[in-house]
């Protein structure tokens, strides 16, 4: 009676310790798939931001001069910034299942490339309105996955 005691005793431990242990180990990726989405999303709205400020800078460059070299190197530092904000894109589309946080993140891109588009000084800004608010759509958009 008594070893079958132990030997229940330890079919039971060895039980609650595997549960305990792949407890630890879901948590531990959701953590980790946490920060990752953290890193992630900020990054874009980080590189979304910076391409924004590149795009009116391109724009206002060109209204000055557009064969002027500083519009040259605006236009230039704009497709940099563009390519930065498309990979950062790239990343949160690999990182979420959320359709809708893709689809925010898309607009707030096109809405950032759109910019340096503008006819006139009224149009740039609504343009850049509607960039700013859809990279916080974006980022409204996203915050419930990294809480």
């Amino acid at each position: 009676m008594a070893v079958a005691g132990t030997l229940l005793g330890s079919v039971l431990t060895h039980t609650f310790q595997r549960l305990v242990a792949q407890r630890s180990e879901l948590f531990a990726r959701s953590e980790a798939l946490r920060q990752e989405r953290m890193a992630t999303y900020s990054a874009f709205a980080a590189a979304a931001e910076d391409y924004r400020h590149g795009q009116a800078d391109r724009w206002y460059r060109k209204q000055e001069a557009p064969d002027g070299e500083a519009f040259l190197r605006a236009r230039d530092e704009a497709h940099r910034l563009r390519t930065v904000a498309r990979q950062a894109l790239y990343r949160v589309r690999l990182l979420t299942d959320d359709g809708d946080v893709v689809l925010a993140a898309k607009r707030a891109y096109q809405c950032t490339w759109d910019v340096s588009n503008a006819q006139d000084s009224a149009d740039r800004d609504a343009r850049d309105r509607r960039a700013k608010q859809a990279i916080e759509a974006f980022v409204s958009c996203a915050s419930p996955l990294v809480r």
